[in-house]
């Protein structure tokens, strides 16, 4: 006995019946033939054609590369002072590739509300780096310790966030010396296009100003990292491989801590700029611009209201002390070496002064309106004799005392290593032409020779001016580098007689003795020469300059105080600034009244 009936109850197959029971067999062989040829081929193209792409995000998805920033050079001043270091702080980092698409708009909405940064920001930050990138990419640098605990509470939101420890930029003496410094602060787009070919990356710090700027190759450093492998929830399970980064060098400059907050101090808040230098080889001791601002606030992003905050202080990035002004009286000193040197005016020569000198249509006034009677050039320097210096600025002729002018370094950049510096303008008979289709008029020659007219100089470079004289007829080079090279590489010889560069220095020392400049002529302070300057500047008020270098006899410094639109003269305002510096430098103090004479009678 069958034990499995047919399913046709028994009847015999027909034509139309045979082989019907295998077509149900025949249509599942078909199928499964069609899904796993499907499979096969997808596997096929994922495996030969995709193969690379898949086994680098399986990669990427494993190996981290985590960057190591260098830590940046130290800056110190001629005594190993510290003007600039590094501190550590807490940085925000992302890790793109590990980001969820799905919850990534959810971390970039607390990212912004917690960090205080526009969502835009965040996405086009993560954009550049691309959401496959394996390297950690900083977002936020100088975290507070209130964001370092909000980020943690929303650690489990926060899926491929980070946060780590950086070294970033301090400058422990705040504002001072900040336009010598500068600043640091991250690349932008633009900036990093120009220089990745120098081996920047996104998210390097570079200096943007001053002696951050100029020595960033030496302050830099190297980066460094790790890569490591992580498992699925980015725990690192090993190191792959490390490259230690490699901290910059430090920078020892010219500076001297002391005079510079002297400098500052004697500056105040007034607008302006203090310069001192050693007349020797040109090594800057001090430099000082106001209005000023605090290097330190760029160690963290930089919002918009506080750069307009910043801007809204007066140009406070402008370093004054670079910036072109009119010299006025400061600028006989060339007039008179002009002069003896063209061969027209001997040491000895004596000159009638006057109330006013006329010139064609127009009268050169006497700054005390009345003359100082017939006078020689140390004389003359003391009094600071505009119709004396008239004379000799237009017996010399224009081409001369333009070409002194050059000379003494006016017209051209000093060679200092800050980027900003101007060069101010010695102006001649083609610029004039150029500039207002009018010809060089004898006016103009007298105008320049007492400061005035078209010339404009640096406080820089009326600092070595004063060094010319002071030093025996050279011209320095200022630097903020320091080194221990002779004096001879920083210098020049200008080739003046040593008639002519005693009777300068002769005249300098009377402007002090018994001329403008009495205010730095103190018994406890060594012999001091200078000279004084108050510039016309409408519509403002006038500019107050005092030169001065000390001792007189063998100086080792000298002051250039500048006041813009002080509203006063040389000696009333910037003389007093030029002695508070001479004094740090030469550790002088001013005697104190004895307590019987502070003391009230009875």
């Amino acid at each position: 006995m069958s034990v499995f009936q047919p399913s046709s109850g028994g009847r015999k197959p027909t034509p139309r019946t045979v082989g019907r029971n295998y077509q149900s067999i025949f249509v599942m062989l078909f199928v499964s033939a069609f899904l796993v040829g499907g499979m096969g081929s997808r596997l096929a193209y994922l495996q030969l054609m995709q193969g690379s792409r898949n086994r680098q995000l399986a990669e990427n998805n494993r190996i981290r590369l985590i960057p190591k920033q260098p830590v940046r050079g130290n800056i110190f001043d001629r005594k190993g002072r510290v003007l600039a270091s590094s501190r550590l702080s807490y940085a925000v980092y992302l890790w793109p590739i590990a980001l969820k698409k799905g919850d990534w708009p959810q971390t970039r909405q607390r990212l912004s509300k917690t960090l205080n940064i526009p969502e835009a920001d965040i996405q086009k930050r993560v954009e550049r780096a691309g959401f496959n990138s394996p390297s950690l990419i900083r977002i936020e640098r100088d975290i507070s310790p209130a964001q370092i605990t909000a980020l943690a509470e929303y650690s489990n939101q926060l899926e491929g966030v980070e946060v780590d420890i950086e070294a970033v930029r301090n400058y422990p003496n705040g504002d001072l010396a900040a336009h010598v410094l500068g600043y640091t602060g991250e690349l932008n787009d633009e900036e990093l296009a120009k220089r990745k070919s120098e081996g920047y990356r996104m998210g390097d710090i570079v200096g943007q100003m001053g002696v951050e700027q100029a020595f960033e190759d030496k302050l830099r450093g190297e980066w460094g990292g790790q890569q490591v492998e992580v498992d699925g929830a980015g725990q690192v399970l090993r190191v792959l491989g490390q490259k230690k980064a490699k901290s910059g060098k430090d920078v020892q400059l010219t500076l001297d801590l002391k005079v510079q907050k002297a400098a500052e101090a004697a500056l105040g808040n007034r607008k302006g700029a203090i310069v001192a230098l050693d007349p020797n080889n040109g090594a800057v001791l001090a430099m000082v611009s106001r209005p000023t601002f605090d290097p330190n606030i760029f160690s963290t992003r930089i919002t918009a209201a506080t750069w307009k905050q910043l801007q809204g202080k007066g140009n406070p990035f402008v370093n004054r002390s670079m910036r072109g002004f009119p010299p006025a009286s400061t600028f006989k000193v060339v007039t008179a070496t002009a002069g003896m040197e063209s061969g027209k005016y001997a040491p000895s020569t004596i000159l009638p002064t006057y109330a006013a000198l006329q010139v064609g249509n127009t009268a050169f006034g006497e700054w005390n309106k009345a003359g100082f009677g017939p006078i020689g050039f140390v004389r003359a320097l003391a009094m600071s004799s505009n119709t004396f210096f008239g004379q000799i600025g237009r017996g010399a002729g224009g081409p001369t005392l333009i070409e002194w002018s050059r000379k003494y370094g006016f017209g051209q950049k000093t060679g200092i290593e800050l980027s900003e510096e101007a060069q101010g303008l010695v102006a001649d008979a083609a610029w004039k032409q150029k500039v207002y289709k009018w010809d060089w008029t004898v006016g103009d020659t007298v105008n320049m020779s007492i400061g005035q007219g078209f010339t404009q100089a640096t406080p820089l470079q009326v600092a070595v001016m004063f060094a010319t004289p002071a030093n025996g007829g050279y011209r320095v080079k200022p630097h903020l580098l320091k080194d221990n090279e002779e004096s001879k590489s920083w210098r020049k010889s200008l080739n003046i007689k040593p008639t002519t560069i005693k009777v300068i220095r002769q005249g300098l020392r009377e402007v002090i003795s018994a001329g403008t400049g009495k205010a730095l002529d103190v018994p406890y302070m060594p012999p001091i020469a200078g000279k004084s300057g108050t510039a016309e500047a409408p519509p403002g008020k006038p500019h107050a300059w005092f030169g001065a270098y000390a001792p007189a006899d063998k100086p080792e410094i000298v002051v250039v105080a500048f006041a813009e639109h002080s509203g006063g003269g040389g000696s009333k305002v910037a003389a007093p600034m030029t002695l508070q510096v001479l004094e740090a430098y030469f550790n002088k103090k001013p005697p104190q009244p004895s307590k019987d004479k502070q003391a009230r009678p009875n």
